[in-house]
Order: structure tokens, then C-alpha cells, then sequence
């Protein structure tokens, strides 16, 4: 969902009014005005009340309730030894009688997420007992696990009372809970978050504590920082877990900028020699989101593999797959324990093994390689949902957090104001003291009496008459005026900050820097661009012979010398074709829509059995059928074209696609269909002409130039021009003779081999119609012989 569509979402207007009531029941509503209504409470109480983070303090609403919670109970991190831990269950207890009327287990997996080192960059909670495992073990039950506040929540909560916050009912109305906390640094990108609201998500990765405050406290001193300036404090994402970030730095800028990308991640190893030469690999960090459980069952996976659904044998890319793994992987363990989070281990199947074989076949077949999205979709300082990218999600925060010290600035010259005016109401009675006693003693109301003798306020002469006796002792007088210099020193450095806005962000600058000096610490993720890692399969280039058969039965034959007639099938199937190629050639399949499939001919089944069904080895949408085929090398150019009378040049490894699904590439349009293609002579073009041949027998030839090559496929261009009921039905390309087949009188086959001025009276230009082919009642294609 794009900003200005979330903006649209969270502004959305009131479902229209229901059409005027009838006279027998005034309360009807439509099922279409009432479900229109009811979805949309019910999308925006997910999106603002359960799933988003907010870019204030970065806190979902439960999240946000369990540490406001826990901060009234008295859980503080604070002090030496701070407070004794509690029991899970007595806080989620708290947290859903006060404030999160939903299932005890969503507010107990959210305290559990924020207890977990390797889920957060920094938890917020002090967990004691089982919170679970990076391998997916889950925590242990809320009556046997303890908790408190971590020293790092008092950037959240700290200055909660000093009225930097507004406070909202709870949802019965019996208290109050702030609307978001104080934080001291954007705990959204610190810790990140992850959700699934209604229309929307977000997946926020977490940060570096120093980068993130170096990144705010430049931007706050600059607004006009340019991007490179703080893309270069803020390099990327900084994960709990380590690992590698291994996407370019323009993909990384480019995700920051729009809010949303993604991002490769890679895990860190070393080597470790052991004795007589051997060694063996050790990864110590893993992608983030990525488990030793993981890794361990993709490789189980691979070196076992289990036949698919629907198949009766392991694919020849499965075994393949276990066949390279197991020609450099010979062991793996998982040492990994308190001491040592992650310690995975590789043995090489022999010392022998290259190294970076084991790497690369590893990293590109595991998720020691994997992704990361990034979409930083949160509550806006606005109120709504919006995808921000990261310098507008530090410009809001600082908003905010200018916006709090300022509110917190005045609460505390409020309470300054007030202890003056009570303090030099004290200092008045101190100098008359007698006669405060007197008129105390005497009057029977001595507040209205105070006020009018002394003019004091309501406040002053209230305290005044709770004043204790030894506070009006003369060492009293002399307290009294230090705390009256202090405060009024105080009272003009709080004035100054809410009258400058440059005193106001150096205060702020001054508050992050010292957060980031307390609590920082060096980044865990290396930021280091490396290509992706593809395993190479090493294929022995050798000439073979790939052989079709009509039911689409193909098979590898080694050598070229291969009799076709020595060839055996299944019952009722017959030969389609043999090519002529070597083993690290593609088979290029034609579909009947003009979508092209593409094999390695080193996938293909040898020995003397009869093959492998092409279906097995790619994947046919409903109702295509197969057309044609052909393996050839890689550079070989050839000519494409449909019965529609159009085509275009093309190369075999324009054809080729990663995907069994293969990829559209000749367009076609109503009932037209592909042709075979006709391969062009290797070398260059010049001097090669091209023929045409129609379903009524006229035929055009002009030079190949006059066709495009078209890499990407497409339509083409025009080949011949067509009457309306005729069709191309074959295309040759040719030099100095071509050879025309059909049939004669009485239906009998025929053949013209057509050269010199035979052949030179059917050329023209292209996208002309031809001549019909004399002395051929039919005609069936053209060859170049």
C-alpha cells in the first residue's frame, strides 16, 4: 500500500448514510451500509490499535501497556541491584485487568518477544528463566518465568510524570494510560518491529543505538542534510544476531528512501585448522530470522531428498542437487551452546575440497544466504499509517522530542514558579514572625486575615498555616534563601530553552549524546557489498545428441554419430527429432501459445532407456501444448515466426529462463501458432536471405537484414503479406539454393530445388506477398538444403 493510499485509509471518511427508514422499523440498516461500517472500525482498531508501531517511542499498543505497566508495579531497573523480578503471569495479569482487554497469551508473547537478545537489538525487559531460543523453541508458561524493566526502558519511561505525554481513558474509563511514551531515542528504528495490520504491514529492522543518535543529532543540527551525509551515519540496519549485510549501498539507500526494499543478508564463518592438514568450517553468526535448526533441515533436505507430490522418482535436479553436496560436505554439527549462541560446523568430505567450493555450495543452497524486507510502514506523528522513508521518520521523532522537552521544561518552571511564590511567602513570615503568631492566635479565620495583613496569595497563606514550628527557626531563613538562589537560577535556564529554539536543541543534542554514551555499543552486522553466491555446477563439455520423441520422451546420447533409424520408443510413439549439441547446451521447448521452456541438456536422462517426459522437467500452463523443440548452442541465431505472417531474430540464450515455468516471448493472437524456428548460418549474416512460404503457395524471399533481433521477444515484424483465409507455413533461411516441398498432380510428393534466376524471380522486399510456386498443386515448407 502506498503513503498516499494509507493516508486516504486512516483519513477515511464515515461510511455514507443509510437510505431513509421505512415506516415499519426506523433502526434497519442495510447489510451493505452496516458490513461497510463494521469492517472499517474493524480495520482501523487493527491497523492503530494492535499491528503498527508508532514513530514516537516506537512502541505497538500492547508493547507500550506492558511497560507502563510494569513501571507501576514498581519493576524500575533502578539502583545497584533494582527491583526483585516478578512472575510472567502477575503482569500480564495487570496488564489485561487495566489496560489490554484481549487474551492473556497475545500480551504474554509480546513480553516474551521484548525479553529475547535475539530478537531485539536492545530488550527493554530484564527476562529470568526460559524465553525461548533463536531455533524456534518457545518460551516457558507466564507461572514460571520472572521479569522486570531493563536498565534501557528508562529512556521510555522516565519522564512519564513530568507531563511530556497526554494520558487517554483505559477502556473501561477506571485509569488512565499515555497516549505514547516519553522516549529519549526512536526505539523504532532501535528494535524495529514487524506486523500484519488490515491493508497493510510493516517490517521495520532494527539499528545501531550510536548511529541512530549520531544520525538524529546531525539531522536535528541540519535540517538540509544532504542524503549521502546521513546515509553515511546510518549505513543500514544493525541486527541482534550479526550476520553479514551484503546488498550494495545504492540498494540500501534506495530502500531508506522509499520506505520499503530489500535487503540480502549473509552469515559469518571462519576456518579452523585441525591436524594433518584437515579443516573445517565454522559459522558463528546467521542471518537474522535465520535458525541453526534451519540450516540444518535444508541441509537434511538436500542430501535426502524426499520424492515430490505427484512424482514417482526423485527429479534429475534433485539429484543433482544431492550430488554436488555430497562431493564437499561430508559432516555438520551444532556446537552451538550458552558460551557459543550459533557454532555450525562443516566438515569437507576431503582436504582436498576447495574451501570456497564449500562456502559458495552452502551459502547458495541454505539460508546461511537469505532477504530481509524492509517496509517502514508505522502511525505517523499525525495519527495516521503512512510508509515513511528513514529521514522522514527522524525528522518526525525529533518533532516529537522537541515537542516533549518543551512540555516537560514547562512542567518542571511550573513546579519551580510555585516553590518561589511558597518560599518567599516563608521569607515574609519569617520577618514578621510575632505577628503571624498573634494574628494566628487571635483571629477566629487567620487565613483571610494573613491575606490582607501580609497580602499573600491563597497558596502562600495555606502554607503558611500548615508550616511546622522548627521550620520557622533562624537556620530556616538562611535555607530558605539557598533554595531561593537555586531555583531562580534554575527558573531562567528552564525560561531560556522555552524561549529559544536554539537553547532547545542543544538541550535535546546534549540529552541524546549523553543516551548514546550510556547505553551505546559497537555494531554486530557488518555492512559489506559481495555478490550473491551461486553454486556452478561443473558440467564436462562433450559432444551428445539430445533425441525427442513425438510424445515429448527426451534423452542425452553421448557422441554424434547417432544412427536415428537405430533408435527405439515406447509403443505408438515414433522419433520427433535429433540435435546435434554438446552437454552444455539448453533444450528449448516452444509451447503452442508462444511461451518458451528451457532444459540443460545435462538434465536430460542418458543410458539406452527411453528418457525422461519433457513434462517432468518444466511446468505447462493449462491447455498449452508442446510445438517444437531444438538444442543448440547458446549464440545460435535463428528466426521466429507465427502463423500470422510475423517474426523476429532471436538467439538461443535470448530463450533461456531460470524458471520451469519458462516466459512468454513470441506474441500471438487469436488462433495463430509457432512455426519451427529456421536457424541462420554461423558467422555473419551478410549474403543470407530469407523465404516464406504461405498456406496458398506463395512464396517471398529478401535478404535477412531486413529482420530485427529482438532479445527481449515481442511480436516482430511483418514477414509476408497475407490474405485474409491464408497462413505462413514454413520460413528457411538459405544462401544460394532452397528446396520447396509439396506435391504435384494426383497428390504426388514433389520436391524443387530453386537457384539462379529460378529462385531470384520470388525475391522482393519484405512485408510484400510473393508468388505462388509453379508446377506444385501444394505446398508443405521450405528447407535450405
Amino acid at each position: 500500500m502506498s503513503s498516499d493510499q494509507a493516508d486516504l485509509f486512516a483519513a477515511a471518511p464515515p461510511p455514507p448514510p443509510p437510505p431513509p427508514p421505512s415506516d415499519d422499523n426506523s433502526d434497519a440498516l442495510t447489510l451493505a451500509h452496516y458490513a461497510e461500517r463494521a469492517y472499517l472500525e474493524y480495520a482501523l482498531s487493527v491497523v492503530k490499535g494492535r499491528a503498527l508501531p508508532d514513530v514516537c517511542d516506537g512502541q505497538k499498543p500492547v508493547q507500550r501497556r506492558i511497560l507502563y505497566a510494569m513501571e507501576r508495579m514498581g519493576l524500575s531497573f533502578s539502583g545497584n541491584a533494582g527491583a526483585k523480578p516478578v512472575k510472567g503471569a502477575r503482569v500480564v495479569g495487570d496488564v489485561l485487568g487495566r489496560f489490554h482487554p484481549h487474551g492473556d497469551q497475545s500480551v504474554y508473547d509480546a513480553l516474551v518477544r521484548m525479553a529475547q537478545d535475539f530478537s531485539q537489538r536492545y530488550p527493554l525487559i530484564d527476562g529470568q528463566g526460559n524465553f525461548g531460543s533463536r531455533d524456534g523453541d518457545g518460551a516457558a508458561a507466564m507461572r514460571y518465568t520472572e521479569a522486570r524493566l531493563a536498565p534501557i526502558a528508562r529512556l521510555l519511561l522516565d519522564e512519564i510524570d513530568e507531563g511530556t505525554v497526554d494520558f487517554i481513558a483505559n477502556y473501561d474509563g477506571s485509569t488512565e494510560e499515555p497516549k505514547q511514551l516519553p522516549a529519549r531515542l526512536p526505539f523504532t528504528l532501535l528494535n524495529g518491529a514487524s506486523g500484519i495490520a488490515v491493508g497493510m504491514a510493516t517490517e521495520v529492522p532494527s539499528h545501531n543505538l550510536r548511529e541512530v543518535a549520531a544520525a538524529a543529532v546531525a539531522l536535528l543540527k541540519n535540517e538540509k542534510l544532504s542524503d549521502d551525509e546521513l546515509f553515511t551515519l546510518l549505513p543500514g540496519p544493525d541486527f541482534p544476531g550479526g550476520g553479514q549485510l551484503i546488498s550494495p549501498p545504492e540498494d540500501i539507500r534506495a530502500a531508506y528512501q522509499s520506505g520499503r526494499g530489500s535487503l540480502k543478508l549473509r552469515a559469518r564463518w571462519k576456518i579452523e585448522d585441525l591436524a594433518r592438514g584437515q579443516w573445517q568450517l565454522v559459522v558463528t553468526e546467521l542471518p537474522h530470522g535465520t535458525s541453526s535448526q534451519k540450516v540444518l533441515e535444508e541441509i537434511e533436505e538436500l542430501s535426502n531428498p524426499k520424492v515430490k507430490t505427484g512424482k514417482k522418482a526423485l527429479t534429475q535436479e534433485q539429484m543433482q542437487l544431492k550430488a554436488s553436496l555430497l562431493a564437499v560436505l561430508d559432516v555438520v554439527r551444532d556446537e552451538s551452546s550458552k558460551d557459543a549462541p550459533v557454532r555450525l560446523v562443516f566438515e569437507p568430505k576431503s582436504r582436498t575440497v576447495e574451501q570456497q567450493d564449500l562456502i559458495t555450495t552452502l551459502l547458495a543452497h541454505t539460508s546461511l544466504e537469505s532477504s530481509a524486507p524492509i517496509n517502514l510502514t508505522m502511525i505517523g506523528l499525525d495519527g495516521r499509517p503512512t510508509q515513511k522513508g528513514l529521514r522522514q521518520i527522524l525528522s518526525e521523532w525529533l518533532a516529537f522530542r522537541q515537542a516533549t522537552v518543551q512540555r516537560r521544561t514547562q512542567h518542571r518552571l511550573d513546579k519551580v514558579l510555585d516553590r518561589i511564590h511558597v518560599l518567599e511567602g516563608r521569607q515574609l513570615v519569617l520577618l514578621n514572625i510575632d505577628e503571624v503568631i498573634r494574628i494566628i492566635r487571635n483571629a477566629d479565620e487567620p487565613k483571610p486575615a494573613l491575606i490582607e495583613r501580609f497580602k499573600l496569595s491563597d497558596r502562600q497563606a495555606e502554607d503558611i498555616l500548615e508550616i511546622r514550628l522548627r521550620q520557622l527557626a533562624r537556620l530556616e531563613a538562611i535555607k530558605i534563601e539557598q533554595e531561593l538562589a537555586k531555583l531562580r537560577e534554575e527558573q531562567a535556564k528552564l525560561a531560556d530553552i522555552l524561549a529559544n529554539p536554539g537553547v532547545l536543541k542543544r538541550t535535546v543534542v546534549k540529552e541524546i549524546e549523553a543516551d548514546a554514551k550510556q547505553y551505546g555499543d559497537e555494531r554486530r552486522t557488518l555492512i559489506q557489498a559481495e555478490k550473491r553466491a551461486v553454486a556452478e555446477v561443473r558440467i564436462v563439455d562433450e559432444p551428445v545428441t539430445v533425441v525427442v520423441s513425438m510424445k515429448g520422451w527426451v534423452r542425452a546420447l553421448k557422441g554424434h554419430e547417432v544412427d536415428p533409424a537405430a533408435l527405439a520408443f515406447k509403443s505408438g510413439d515414433q522419433l520427433y527429432g535429433v540435435f546435434p549439441c554438446r552437454s552444455v547446451d539448453p533444450l528449448i521447448v516452444f509451447g503452442s501459445n508462444g511461451r518458451v521452456y528451457s532444459v540443460p541438456v545435462s538434465l536430460l536422462p542418458g543410458g539406452r532407456g527411453d528418457g525422461q517426459p519433457i513434462t517432468t522437467l518444466i511446468e505447462l500452463e493449462s491447455g498449452t501444448q508442446i510445438a517444437h523443440y531444438l538444442a543448440a548452442a547458446p549464440g545460435q541465431k535463428m528466426v521466429l515466426a507465427g502463423t500470422g505472417g510475423f517474426g523476429l531474430i532471436a538467439q538461443t540464450g535470448d530463450l533461456v529462463g531460470s524458471k520451469k515455468a519458462g516466459k512468454t516471448f513470441l506474441a500471438l493472437e487469436g488462433e495463430e501458432k509457432p512455426l519451427p524456428p529456421a536457424l541462420l548460418p554461423a558467422g555473419e549474416v551478410a549474403g543470407v536471405q530469407f523465404a516464406c512460404l504461405s498456406l496458398q503457395g506463395r512464396l517471398l524471399s529478401y535478404p535477412i537484414d531486413e529482420l530485427k533481433h529482438q532479445p527481449k521477444g515481442g511480436r516482430g515484424l511483418t514477414l509476408i503479406d497475407l490474405e485474409p483465409k491464408d497462413a505462413l507455413v514454413s520460413v528457411a533461411a538459405f544462401t544460394q539454393q532452397l528446396l520447396v516441398q509439396g506435391s504435384g498432380r494426383g497428390g504426388k510428393a514433389k520436391e524443387e530445388l530453386l537457384k539462379g534466376a529460378a529462385l531470384a524471380g520470388y525475391a522482393g522486399k519484405r512485408a510484400r506477398k510473393g508468388k505462388p510456386v509453379e508446377g506444385m498443386q501444394r505446398v508443405m515448407r521450405v528447407l535450405a538444403p
